[in-house]
């Protein structure tokens, strides 16, 4: 098979993610779970030539990018069947690849089970609100569900600064830049840096990846931006805790402060699989209120569960809770639900 071929098949499918890496058949991920397409394990010279291909299909990109590096990043479109995000690598000396599929039209977050709380997040004026989860969770289409419901519904300018780009907005009541890192722009903190001189109302920053692009980034907030972002972290207090632990420790307590001031909303989120062979997705959102910042001031992270726990009708829901309920509209079964769960014995009391 070549790669248009591969590529036609994952897409009718449905699946999310087309593997190629030798000693194995072509591989597909749908709901979650890995499929083999066919008995026949590729070889070497096999994967490598499918690599090829797919270099030859993203505008004739550089190859050499993989061989000498080892890894590589890029996104690609076919007209008329999909776009694709390539993480391609060096396995065993041979060439390999993950193809994530990303649809042509943003998603509809009704369809994708996304709260409408998530999506009114993006009503904010300023402040930074992250969403975080293990890769593969879903963050990006929840940002692009966010930051398509902004540019409906509001006259800014948007940026984007991701690597690579994933979905594509086109202009409607706002103005959206997008840029891709190593593209259009070195790196997400001259990328960042620049925005700030570009008259932006909202920034979406792909990922927050160490402490300088996190220092930008809150100063970008703190200067009356609205900033997205994302962390692979689980858990609002483990993402406050990455943020801070990322500093040298003589600069913990200000950025303490500094982030109880600048941070809105942290969305943590993970795809559950449902009884009818699908997935959905389960969240846990916190709002910042007064207790929180004060809570974050003072370095008293692990207090947070707690509120987040208790706080349902401010408009917060804990992990435990979006999993409750999935239970209770029978989407999921009794052991999925436990197994994602936070605190599963007291998950196990209220399930009864």
């Amino acid at each position: 098979m070549d790669i248009r071929t591969i590529l036609q098949h994952a897409v009718s499918a449905k699946a999310s993610d087309v593997f190629i890496v030798a000693g194995l058949p072509v591989s597909i991920r749908k709901n979650g779970v890995i499929w083999q397409l066919g008995d026949d394990r590729l070889l070497p010279p096999q994967t490598n030539d499918l690599l090829k291909e797919i270099y030859a299909l993203a505008d004739r990109r550089n190859i050499n990018l993989l061989e000498t590096a080892g890894d590589d990043d890029f996104s690609f479109a076919i007209q008329g069947l999909s776009r694709f995000r390539v993480s391609s690598y060096k396995q065993r000396g041979a060439y390999s690849a993950v193809i994530r599929i990303i649809t042509f039209d943003l998603p509809n977050p009704w369809d994708l089970g996304i709260p409408e709380q998530i999506i009114r997040l993006g009503e904010h004026k300023k402040g930074m609100i992250l969403i975080t989860g293990s890769a593969g969770s879903g963050k990006s289409t929840t940002l692009a569900c966010i930051i398509d419901h902004i540019n409906k519904t509001r006259k800014d300018h948007i940026i984007t600064l991701e690597d690579p780009l994933e979905f594509l907005h086109r202009h409607a009541q706002s103005i959206v830049s997008q840029r891709e890192i190593n593209v259009d722009t070195e790196n997400y903190v001259t990328a960042l840096r620049a925005a700030l001189r570009q008259s932006p109302d909202v920034i979406l920053l792909g990922e927050m990846r160490d402490y300088e692009t996190i220092e930008v980034a809150m100063t970008a907030a703190e200067t009356g931006h609205l900033l997205f972002s994302t962390l692979h972290t689980i858990g609002a207090a483990n993402t406050i805790d990455r943020i801070i632990d990322v500093f040298p420790a003589n600069q913990q307590r200000q950025i303490a402060v500094q982030l109880s001031m600048v941070l809105t909303a942290v969305v943590s989120q993970q795809l559950v699989p449902t009884l009818d062979d699908s997935v959905v997705p389960a969240f846990e959102i916190m709002v910042v209120n007064p207790a929180i910042r004060n809570i974050i001031r003072e370095n008293k992270i692990p207090q947070l569960e707690g509120i987040i726990y208790s706080s349902n009708s401010a408009g917060m829901i804990s992990m435990d809770a979006s999993l409750l309920r999935l239970y209770k509209e029978n989407r999921i079964s009794r052991e999925t639900a436990l197994t994602y769960a936070v605190n599963a014995d007291m998950m196990k009391k209220k399930m009864g």
